[in-house]
């Protein structure tokens, strides 16, 4: 039994796997954060420290553990009219973006997305609520997309 929100008639579209390894590497270095942000507390010699390590330690842990699973929610599907956006694993998050809405479709790659050949697409509309960012797409796609949404847009702009 599932208790997942999903809408009939749609088979998600993922992102690559190669995103579980940005995310992780991303902890890995939140890690390091607050590894660093304890240090003083050894320093100055407070019986607590060892605790304070252990939580961050624990949250960054925890945050791990879900990451392949919150990864594996994150989906999206071009439809007739729209492109329909999901994500969350408790909190769920549907978005459907209309094609004749879309205004700005912007591929952003960091560093450590271009080592892996990922990227994130982001969608502007009028409205701020409806901003969209799909992580973790392989450039190639990221690209193919765009080109596909920047070209259903305008034909639903003008009307055809």
């Amino acid at each position: 039994m599932t208790n997942r929100v999903d809408l009939p008639g749609i088979t998600w579209r993922r992102v690559s796997g190669k995103y579980v390894v940005a995310e992780l590497l991303g902890l890995v270095a939140t890690a390091v954060v607050l590894a660093g942000a304890t240090t003083p507390l050894y320093l100055i010699g407070w019986d607590g420290a060892p605790w304070a390590t252990l939580a961050a330690v624990g949250f960054v842990l925890l945050f791990a553990a879900f990451t392949p699973r919150r990864v594996r929610a994150i989906g999206y599907q071009l439809r007739d009219d729209d492109l329909v956006f999901r994500r969350g694993v408790l909190q769920q998050r549907f978005v459907a973006v209309p094609y004749g809405r879309m205004q700005l479709i912007d591929i952003n790659r960091g560093p450590l997305s271009r080592v892996l050949g990922l990227s994130e697409l982001r969608f502007v509309t009028a409205a701020a609520s409806t901003g969209v960012t799909i992580p973790g797409l392989p450039a190639a796609d990221a690209e193919a997309l765009r080109d596909a949404l920047v070209e259903l847009a305008e034909s639903r702009r003008a009307g055809l």
